[in-house]
Parts: C-alpha cells; structure tokens; sequence
C-alpha cells in the first residue's frame, strides 16, 4: 500500500476557497479533482478543444491516434488516483496487458522481442552474454530496491520543506547513495553487452534524459516495464484523459475548453491576495483566491504574470531541457509489420544523445520509436488500416524550417525501411507532424521541449521547481517542470502534492517554509 497523503485530503478543507487551474493536461487535470474533492470551489482553463494538454488526440477518417504520450505504465498510480474518489479505472476504460511489451531493432540486422514473463526476459538476455540471465534476476531486484526506495520515500510523499527532507524515512535511504552515479555506469556493473544495456536504459527518453546525465536512481524504471508491465488502454491515452475529465466534473470541477488564459493579475495590495484571471475570450470571470498552472512556469512568470512579479530569466535559462522531438501521425492502408510498441536503435546511440544534450543537432543515424495502436486498439483505426505514431527525440531549440523536417522525415522513412523493412509511404492515407516550433507555439514550452525539465541529478526529487511559486503567494505550479516530474503518474502524483501545498497553505499545518535551492528567486 503506498503511502498516504502528507495533508488530509478527505472532508472538505478547502470549503469556501475559489481556485482557478491554468491547464487540463494531467497535472491540472489531477489537481483540479484533487481541490475540489477537499471542498474548494474549481474551474480549470483549457486553451484546446480538448483536456489532455501534451496527450492529445486525432480522430479523422475513422483513426484515433494520441498524440503526446503513448505508454501506459504504473498502473498501482493510476488506481490510486481513481480510488481516492471511490471509482476505480476500470469503471472508465479497459487496459489490455501487453505481450511481448515491446520489440527492439538494431541496425545491424538483429532483433529482439522483450516478452512479458521472467523466464523469457531471462532467455534473452542469457542469448546475448553468458550469465546475463541469471544478473537480470540482481539487476531487477536492485531495480524494484530503487522503485520502493524512490516512490515509498520521495515520490508518494510530498519532499519540498525541510521537515520532509529530515524525516526518518529518508534518513534511512542512505543505501540509495550509490545511485547517484550515471546510469550507464552503473548499468554497466552488471551487463558487458551494449544491446543488454541499451534495453536497460532506453527508459530514461521518458524522463527526459540520457544514460549519459541521469542518476542511477532512475534503474526503478527498468523495474516499472518488466516487473510491472506495459498496458494499453482501449482507446489510447485520450479514454484516460476523458476519464479524468469525467471524473472532475463528477466532483464539481467547471471545465472551460478552447478558452486560452493570457493574464493571471495578482491583487495589489496583496495582503488577502486573490487573482484575475483573464482569457482570450475577453469574457469575465470571478475572481479566484488562488490559482495552480499547469502551464510552463517560465511561460507563467514572462508572459501571464504582471510584469516584474518574479524575475528568474536568468534561473530557467540555466536548466536542462528534456528533448523535443520530430513526431509524425499517419493513418495508413493496408498492414505495417511491426509490433505495438517498437524502438530502433544504432548499435551506438551515443552520437543521437549527443546531438540532444552536448552539441545540438540534427541526428544523421538516429534512435527512434514506432507505435502502431491499431495492433492491439480496434478504436485506433478503420478495417484494413494502421495507426502509426513515430517519434525521434531531438535537442530542444532547434531550427525546424519546413525544408529541414521534409528532409528528415525521408531519412527517417528511408531508415525504417532499410533496418525494419517497412515503408509504407506509397500507402499513407494522411501525415500530421509536430516538431519543436509546433511544442513551443502550441503549449509555450521552453525551446519547444516536448516534455519538461530533464531529470538531471541537479533537477531530481527536491531539486526540482517547487510548487510554490516565488513570490506571489497563492500562486502554485503542477506538472511535469516540479516534483516529482516527467510522465502521467507523475503529474497524476503532482497533482495530489499541490492539493495537499494548498491544503496546508488554508489550514495552517504547513508551518515551515519551502528551502528547496529552485524555489528561490535566483
């Protein structure tokens, strides 16, 4: 059983605040319940037709293709979610466990399927180094060390006042100390092969990061896909969305689609502070006594707030971005073999991760990955179609001219056909792209990130934005940017930390200041 919530969440101590949430992606989407199951007063703000920020949705000619996040992972967050308002996940939409979870090609010609029992992950990485078999057994008890040590002591809970971080429960997690080194490094104390490691580290895309810069505490995630599966919703990550939004409304949430907020206007004197906030509608709305974004907070503190409110240009300019990303939806005629989930690798990708972090570039010889929904989703596309949904990670802040992404996309198709022997250009039924103009135009994001901050050992766990904002009290921040950080539980996790930030915040019990070194106006 996962911990319980710092703040007590249940009755209704929010009874009588009137909270405004900027966003509807998961964060705000969590958060929003989350307040408004305490009793307060909620309307969430969504700039798209849709909730879901990031994890949007196509539906044209008979396809449904998400298009933000696409793996279905930790599902024990999801339930706890939904459980904290008496539902479960199931009453909204059915998972289908994934097997095998995924397939990796090389390109050297090999190929592996991961499947989703022990014995058969252990078979294959035996075929690849003699006694990598039976290492996988250490390897993954280590990993699920660190899953219990990450979550049970700094994920579920929420560690951004001095009183958590000297709480008993962390005080005892020194063994976690030896995580701390790079992943590669530590990853390779168990396996030689560079496949093998590859397979172990390919996770840390989804937080944003590379082998190369990210803690070995994050081993937890090889524990998150083959101890705890890989699933898939019917009816792809938008069911989870649209459940979620269900849910808000159910407890009281006023959802407000296509309505952009440009202006959050703190009340001057502030010394009972309370917000406007203002939309592009140029509709009035109430005002709010506090207010919890979900967008950029970078984005939140340059263009929203009044100017000169917090000045921390030089701070975010400072960070490590995760990757943006050339990502390319495509509804298709006929079959595409490949399986659900399928990951392409250069037997050496450290020139690709480079090319992200060290020296921003173009990839020549890229990593990438292929979702094809429709193998398991009879929603995800018509009779005798495919969905496909194929992603590169690229550097954030890169120069993506129309002529630039054309070129790409051929390398990338030329490649797929090449190392997995398929193309399916002559049969595309129709193509939309994103890439790093569209993430920062459309969600305001920071050199167009396609997810946040990276989870560098200087932006992990405490380390990472607070959520409170600095210097406007009453002003919160949820999502990917603060703790614990990047993926659907997470926010989903966010969400409740903030809940319980405002909670303590109305009632008095949060009686000692955030010292979190991001906090601070620097």
């Amino acid at each position: 059983m996962p911990p319980q919530p710092d703040a007590d969440l249940s009755g209704e101590p929010l009874a009588g605040e009137s909270i405004a949430v900027v966003g509807a992606g998961f964060g705000g989407l969590s958060a929003a319940s989350y307040l408004a199951g305490a009793g307060a007063d909620v309307t969430l703000f969504e700039r798209n037709e849709h909730p879901g920020g990031y994890a949007g949705r196509i539906e044209r000619d008979g396809f449904r293709i998400d298009t933000g996040p696409s793996w279905y992972l930790m599902p024990e967050v999801f339930d706890r979610f939904f459980e904290h308002f008496g539902r479960s996940s199931d009453d909204y939409y059915d998972l289908v466990e994934l097997d095998p979870l995924y397939e990796v090609i090389w390109k050297d010609g090999d190929r592996a399927s991961m499947p989703a029992d022990r014995e058969g992950q252990k078979a294959l990485f035996e075929s690849y180094e003699s006694g990598a078999g039976d290492v996988l057994d250490e390897y993954l008890a280590d990993a699920a060390e660190a899953y219990e040590l990450g979550m049970d002591r700094f994920v579920y809970p929420s560690r951004s006042r001095l009183r958590d971080m000297v709480d008993t429960d962390v005080l005892r997690s020194g063994r976690a100390l030896p995580k701390l080194r790079g992943m590669d490094d530590y990853v390779g104390d168990y396996f030689d092969s560079e496949k093998l490691r590859q397979i172990a580290e390919y996770k840390l895309v989804f937080l944003g990061g590379s082998p190369y810069n990210t803690p070995a505490i994050y081993t937890l995630m090889s524990h998150v896909d083959m101890n705890l599966g890989v699933y898939h919703p019917i009816g792809g990550i938008a069911s989870v969305v649209d459940a979620m939004a269900d849910l808000a409304r159910e407890v009281g949430v006023a959802i407000r689609t296509s309505e952009p907020v440009t202006a959050i206007e703190p009340s001057v004197p502030a010394a009972t502070p309370t917000f406007s906030v203002e939309t592009e509608s140029g509709e009035p709305t109430d005002r709010f006594d506090r207010v919890v974004a979900n967008a950029p907070p970078p984005h939140v503190e340059r263009d929203l707030l009044p100017a000169g409110t917090v000045d921390r240009e030089s701070y975010w300019e400072s960070r490590t971005y995760a990757p943006s990303a050339y990502l390319s939806y495509i509804g298709v005629e006929g079959d595409v073999d490949l399986d659900h989930h399928t990951l392409v690798f250069p037997t050496d990708w450290r020139p690709h991760f480079d090319d992200i972090f060290d020296e921003p570039a173009w990839p020549d010889d890229p990593a990438y990955y292929v979702h094809v929904p429709s193998k398991t989703d009879p929603e995800a596309a018509p009779d005798g179609h495919e969905a496909v949904f194929l992603l590169v990670p690229l550097a954030a802040g890169l120069d993506d001219d129309p002529e630039t992404r054309e070129r790409f996309r051929e390398l990338v198709f030329d490649d797929l056909a090449e190392h997995a022997g398929v193309d399916f250009r002559d049969r595309i039924v129709f193509e939309e792209t994103a890439c790093v103009s569209d993430f920062r135009q459309r969600f305001n994001a920071p050199r167009g990130t396609a997810l946040a901050l990276s989870h560098t050992l200087e932006q992990t766990g405490p380390l990472r934005p607070a959520h409170r904002a600095p210097g406007v009290d009453g002003l919160y921040y949820v999502g990917a940017y603060t703790n614990p950080g990047i993926g659907m539980p997470m926010c989903l996790l966010s969400g409740e930390h903030v809940s319980e930030a405002v909670v303590e915040d109305v009632t008095g019990s949060g009686v000692l200041p955030s010292v979190v070194p991001t906090s601070t106006l620097r």
